[in-house]
């Protein structure tokens, strides 16, 4: 990262309109999701979608979400059988990602779908972000925001620290409300995968289209992930990360969760929620490990967060961000 920093934009509707306009010409401009902030590129154009590669410092097997206005804007890039049609209905917009058969004629890059035949695609409920694809007028390839592999943006902030110079706008929508990355469902085969937890739940989709089976392992470049997410090591502060723990060492950074009354030990210390609601954790979560790691602790310790609700998504996160380092 460099010491220049992108062009702030404002959320008026000048701003929206030149943010489109950048996208159009196939600069990278960020901007808020009710999830995090996207690295949002041209999807049709092959150089934008290259330029977030390169921006990130992401794995080309890895693919990218392609975010749409609406339900009409995602059937021209992909196919939406009954199931997928019946999930947008209830959760569009929303943090509800669908892998569906990408359709020949879409126009996408190739890029966006790292070689294969699918694609994923979401349309977000943020206004801002909403407003931000209409002016563009075209899909828009999105991933977070970061360095590949870091923590999450869920501020404007956060996006400057981590790519610097390396996008032209960011469009400052102030705090990402939900600030974990959304729901993806494959439903390119008869029986639907989820292949990463998020805000949509596990059991909300499954009251809709039946059983659903979850994605268990890990994607590695021998096998190339459907969808951002799955490789192992990934979220990753600096840090190391120590999960379960119920004290810190001096030298460690403390996460918490819950009333902290018996809460000992830690360099310093952020509670994700004190009156441990999972919602406030989910919204905090990628802040809080941002917030620590740059105290510059030798390791962020983190405690037991329950594994039901949103909290399964939590927990992907951290599994991932705890995980050995390639």
């Amino acid at each position: 990262m460099t010491d220049k920093h992108p062009e702030i934009i404002p959320t008026n509707p000048a701003g929206l309109a030149r943010a489109g306009e950048a996208l159009s010409r196939g600069d990278l401009v960020a901007f808020p999701t009710e999830t995090v902030y996207g690295l949002g590129a041209d999807a049709t154009n092959d150089r934008a979608v290259a330029a977030i590669y390169a921006a990130k410092g992401r794995p080309q097997f890895n693919p990218l979400i392609v975010h749409v206005p609406d339900l009409e804007a995602g059937e021209a890039i992909a196919v939406f059988d009954e199931r997928a049609v019946e999930l947008v209905h209830q959760f569009w917009p929303g943090p509800l990602t669908l892998v569906l058969p990408r359709r020949p004629d879409s126009g996408l890059s190739l890029l966006v779908s790292a070689g294969l035949d699918s694609v994923a695609v979401r349309a977000p409920s943020h206004p801002v972000g909403q407003a931000v694809l209409k002016a563009a007028g075209k899909p828009i390839a999105a991933p977070s925001a970061n360095r590949s592999g870091a923590v999450s943006p869920t501020t404007p902030q956060h996006v400057i620290e981590s790519l610097g110079d390396r996008v032209s706008m960011v469009v400052a929508g102030g705090k990402c409300p939900v600030g974990l990355e959304s729901t993806v469902l494959d439903l390119t085969g008869e029986t639907p995968v989820l292949l990463r937890p998020g805000a949509v739940l596990r059991e909300e989709i499954e009251r809709l289209i039946g059983p659903i089976a979850v994605f268990s392992g890990h994607a590695s470049g021998a096998d190339a992930p459907k969808s951002p997410g799955q490789l192992e090591s990934h979220y990753a502060p600096n840090a190391a990360v120590r999960l379960n723990a119920t004290s810190a060492e001096d030298d460690e950074a403390f996460l918490t969760f819950g009333p902290d009354r018996f809460i000992r030990g830690g360099k310093t210390r952020l509670n994700l929620s004190p009156q441990g609601d999972l919602d406030e954790a989910a919204a905090n979560l990628f802040a809080h490990l941002r917030s620590l790691d740059q105290e510059g602790a030798r390791a962020i310790a983190v405690m037991p967060i329950p594994d039901e609700g949103l909290g399964v998504a939590i927990n992907d996160r951290l599994r991932r961000a705890a995980a050995p380092r390639g």
